[in-house]
């Protein structure tokens, strides 16, 4: 009886790169190949993609549709997580790798398989996302990195991968001719290569956007959006509800269209080189904007300033692969317990690219109009901020008073200060001269008696006078009184 073959469950995008790996880990491993699909919003991307990997010799293809789970599990969290939106951008691959992760490791139980691979180079991100996520899911699985495995993996370029792929009889409808790397799910769509990689050349968008056009290209009309929230959960779009991953989706075809949410970042990698990329995020950019805008009315200030750096520490963790850390949990428990009054209407103009606010409801509003109106209202009264600013300022008076005795102390001490002398030479004889020292002397003498002429000196000096006068005349006193009292004993 012929022994079974190892499985190994493969990360398959329907790409050049992930469809060469195929017959790669036959002829090298001689595993069974079972690819693995996760679709995250990728939409057409995924057309034809079981007739591709069973003709490059896999033996199965899982397509696990997993739209809403990502909408939900993990774009809904960082949106109540406040992100900064060039934050934002750099995030899609970041969110949809843990998720791909775990259905892999899922497959790969179900299939007894012994080990998973990707098809990530020893450049990237994503080695260090996929391969942290293992690591926390199925430790005792292997990892297949072939871009890291040099002496086993010979191509350097999509030419060579081409004629692999020729060579073992797989014609694929791919060209060296596209050079852009792409990445597309419900969060983003992003584009390395080719111009790209100079950071001194302007991006060809006409070339490389796939969710819209640049703003210059887009309509010179405004399109003026509507959109609900309850408990930090978009819910309607113009009116109409429907769920989160379908509500994004026409954000992202409406976005798209006015040229929103377009970023050129110079990131700084997890394997510490610099890369350039093109980001695509209109819908979440309206969703942050839209949301921003809601927040601002209903969360107190504290929240809002405590929520900020923990958001950026939220959005460097989910950069670095560390989705599944108590850390990451904790943080998103404490974003979920902001968000039960983020409940309203926002209204947003779209125009070449640009989001401007058009007005924002909430029945949970902490903006009072008859508190914060230029109209005197019944509920403020001006009196009361005499007393607040008097104890809001009170630490800057109590440094301001301080300064000034330190001030003054200072200006005393120097009345009496001797000028600086220079330090005496190592010898039997000082330098400085006895008539300096004189001189230096009559100088603070001179200045003491000036001092004693003005009025208030002259009253002191004759006060004190006065009071050494009197005391001596009593000392006197006392004394002719002991001796007539001894004057008998002279008999």
């Amino acid at each position: 009886m012929a022994k079974l073959k190892e499985k190994v469950v493969l990360a398959y995008s329907g790409g050049l790169d992930t469809t060469a790996i195929i017959p790669w880990l036959r002829e090298h491993f001689d595993y069974e190949v079972i690819c693995c699909c996760v679709d995250c919003g990728q939409d057409n991307e995924l057309s034809d993609l079981e007739e591709r990997a069973k003709l490059a010799g896999a033996s199965k293809l899982y397509l696990f549709d997993e739209n809403d789970s990502f909408a939900d599990d993990y774009i809904l969290p960082c949106l109540q997580a406040g992100l900064d939106t060039e934050q934002a951008a750099l995030l899609g691959n970041a969110l949809s790798r843990p998720l791909i992760a775990q259905k892999l490791v899922e497959l790969a139980r179900k299939e007894h398989a012994v080990a998973i691979c990707h098809g990530a180079t020893g450049k990237g991100n994503d080695q260090v996302r996929f391969e942290l996520s293992v690591k926390a899911l199925a430790p005792e699985l292997k990892v297949i990195a072939p871009w890291r495995m040099t002496e086993l993996w010979p191509f350097r370029s999509r030419e060579d991968e081409l004629a692999y792929c020729r060579q073992k009889g797989i014609d694929l409808p791919f060209d060296a001719s596209h050079a852009y790397s792409h990445d597309r799910n419900l969060w983003h769509s992003s584009h390395e290569g080719l111009e790209l990689e100079d950071p001194a050349q302007e991006p060809m968008f006409e070339e490389l956007l796939r969710l819209g056009v640049s703003p210059k290209q887009a309509p010179d009309t405004e399109t003026l959006l509507r959109i609900g929230f309850e408990e930090g959960v978009p819910v309607s779009l113009d009116g109409k509800r429907m769920k989160f991953s379908d509500l994004l989706r026409k954000l992202n075809e409406i976005g798209g269209k006015n040229g929103i949410g377009i970023f050129d970042i110079v990131e700084d990698r997890v394997v510490g080189m610099k890369a350039r990329g093109i980001y695509e995020i209109p819908g979440i950019a309206i969703l942050l904007e839209a949301k921003r805008s809601l927040e601002a009315l209903v969360l107190d200030g504290d929240t809002l300033a405590t929520r900020r750096p923990l958001g950026e520490k939220y959005a460097s963790l989910l950069y670095a692969g560390k989705w599944f850390t108590p850390l990451r949990e904790a943080l998103q428990a404490f974003f979920a317990s902001t968000q039960s009054t983020v409940s309203g209407e926002v209204r947003l103009r779209l125009y070449k690219g640009n989001l401007i606010r058009a007005g924002a409801s909430s029945v949970f509003s902490l903006y009072a109009e008859d508190v914060a109106s230029f109209t005197t209202g019944s509920l403020y009264r001006h009196r009361d901020a005499d007393g607040f600013i008097a104890l809001f300022g009170l630490p800057l008076e109590l440094r301001a008073r301080m300064l000034q005795r330190a001030g003054v102390a200072e200006e005393e001490s120097a009345l009496i200060e001797l000028p600086a002398l220079p330090l005496p030479v190592k010898t039997t004889v000082s330098k400085v001269k006895k008539a300096d020292k004189k001189q230096a002397v009559g100088k603070v003498a001179e200045k003491k008696k000036s001092d004693e002429k003005t009025p208030e000196k002259k009253k002191a000096v004759k006060k004190e006078t006065a009071k050494k006068t009197a005391e001596k005349k009593t000392g006197a006193k006392k004394v002719t009184r002991k001796v007539s009292k001894k004057a008998p004993e002279k008999k």
